[in-house]
């Protein structure tokens, strides 16, 4: 549903030689659930649990526990789940379900995957891509029975295709939607496409040239979702289940909307500001771009499983030719379904924010590492930024998040070299020098203060995004906290205020 994808650039103690876990005092009024309901420890968890940092620190700053983090951005419950070697090394949860309840988050808890979702989505499509029931590269109103798209003889002539539309380059509308009360009428995928009552979304339909461009769009995805079934005759829940959710083993996860009485029985609730969210949580009828429940070690199982085809292992949901498929970029940083991270190692992945709960997901190309994270409100972004940082220096993982730093102090000249109007991805965002350091404004009334972390790397002082710029700046990437979104330079830096 709602994804953070526009930038309001808008909006302790060491104790892991320690036997014994800290106490997780939580927001509200629950007490700390016993240390053994969130799984087994080990020494990364306890690493974890004790090493946690923002992403700027000052001298003599030291390490943060995970229940102080957690008490600080608000967070109830968290499920963390690490695959190393090719393999699900360990999975667990800290925390509460929800704070009414005050249940303790267990490795079965089942969470909104919110956008995530996209990601089993593309892999279910490009696995009937290979079954021979749809065409990757044909127009998808070929494919489609129950609707079709309005053709667009201007935007797209030749329609839009299944590669575009996983792609975000099918130049459709539609970011995402808001979600639905539980008990509400709830829209069938037709009258989400058609923006008819009661969908509270606008219609699908293209308004960019197709194939041109990135831009993030769930209409698409709904269209996919909608297409899938069609070709098939199978309903998308059934349909996900059959041919990806129980084929690896992720008994835990399910594209339920409503939530069945199986999700239930362990499911987080979403919270905002301190409180639950109204109806505990959101209904999302839009399966494909936002509709999966599912814990951090499901998520991971499906992570593993497209590692190892891409690695050439047969076997799997994708042969190796379709999974290296998925991992190349179409546009910008997107391949088929995920955002790709091409600096140091590479890597893939997916965030996902739906009313009350946040998301991120990332696994290596090339070798089997990776982390999942899962959060049901609160601050949940910052929470889970530490957590990866904390995880990367366990690990030794230094693509995934950069070691805290202490804030630089760059010259107005190396300032002004990021200046300038960028733009990508659907943002559009001016940059300017100041003697204090540089400034991004997005069209908010202040603009963000981005905090130096060397002379290409910027950090956002309130949100938890960090940027970097290419070496001749001409271009700036999200490489941190947010997807892997790429703006261009499009006007120079104004000159240079005179100093005296």
């Amino acid at each position: 549903m709602q994804r953070v994808q526009k930038l309001v650039l808008r909006g302790s103690v060491v104790l892991a030689g320690m036997l014994t876990a800290p106490a997780f005092a939580q927001p509200g009024n629950c007490p700390a659930p016993d240390v053994s309901a969130g799984g087994p420890s080990n020494a990364h968890t306890r690493y974890v649990e004790t090493h946690l940092q923002p992403p700027v620190i000052k001298p003599g700053d030291k390490p943060f526990s995970l229940s102080e983090r957690m008490r600080y951005y608000d967070v109830p419950g968290i499920s963390v789940a690490v695959i190393h070697n090719g393999k699900l090394e360990w999975a667990r949860g800290w925390g509460v379900r929800d704070i009414a309840s005050c249940a303790p988050v267990t490795p079965e808890t089942a969470f909104q995957a919110a956008s995530i979702s996209k990601v089993a989505t593309a892999l279910l499509a490009l696995r009937l891509v290979e079954q021979g029931k749809i065409g990757l590269d044909r127009n998808i109103n070929d494919a489609l029975q129950s609707w079709k798209l309005p053709v667009d003889p201007k935007l797209a002539p030749n329609g839009v295709t299944l590669r575009q539309l996983l792609s975000h380059t099918a130049g459709l509308g539609v970011h995402g939607s808001g979600g639905y009360l539980p008990g509400a009428p709830l829209p069938t995928p037709v009258q989400i496409l058609d923006g008819a009552p009661p969908a509270n979304s606008p219609p699908v339909r293209s308004e960019l040239p197709a194939g041109a461009q990135f831009e993030y769009s769930g209409g698409g995805y709904v269209l996919t979702q909608v297409a899938l079934s069609d070709v098939t005759g199978v309903p998308f829940p059934e349909l996900e289940q059959r041919e990806v959710l129980r084929p690896l083993g992720m008994a835990h996860s399910a594209f339920d909307q409503p939530p069945s009485a199986a999700i239930k029985a362990n499911m987080a609730f979403g919270h905002e500001n301190g409180h639950l969210i109204e109806g505990n949580y959101l209904v999302a009828p839009e399966l494909g771009p936002a509709g999966l429940w599912s814990t951090a070690g499901d998520l991971a199982r499906m992570l593993i499983d497209i590692q190892a085809a891409a690695a050439g292992k047969t076997g799997h949901l994708l042969s190796p030719a379709m999974a290296r498929q998925m991992l190349t970029p179409v546009k910008d940083n997107w391949g088929l379904g995920v955002a790709l991270y091409p600096d140091g190692v590479p890597r893939f992945g997916h965030d996902g924010v739906n009313k009350g709960f946040l998301s991120f997901m990332s696994a290596y190309i090339g070798k089997g590492d990776g982390v999942v994270i899962l959060t049901n409100g609160g601050d949940g972004h910052r929470l889970m930024n530490e957590v990866v940082r904390a995880i990367s220096a366990d690990y030794g993982w230094t693509d995934f998040a950069a070691p805290a730093t202490e804030e630089k102090t760059l010259s107005l000249a190396q300032l002004n070299k990021a200046a300038g109007r960028f733009v990508g991805g659907g943002l559009n965002v001016v940059l300017e020098a100041r003697p204090d350091g540089l400034y991004a404004n997005a069209g908010a009334p202040v603009a963000e203060r981005l905090i130096a972390l060397s002379p290409r790397r910027f950090r956002a002082e309130s949100l938890p995004v960090t940027v970097e710029f290419s070496p001749d700046f001409s271009s700036c990437t999200m490489i941190d906290g947010a997807p892997p979104m790429k703006l261009v330079r499009v006007e120079p830096a104004p000159p240079m205020a005179k100093t005296n």
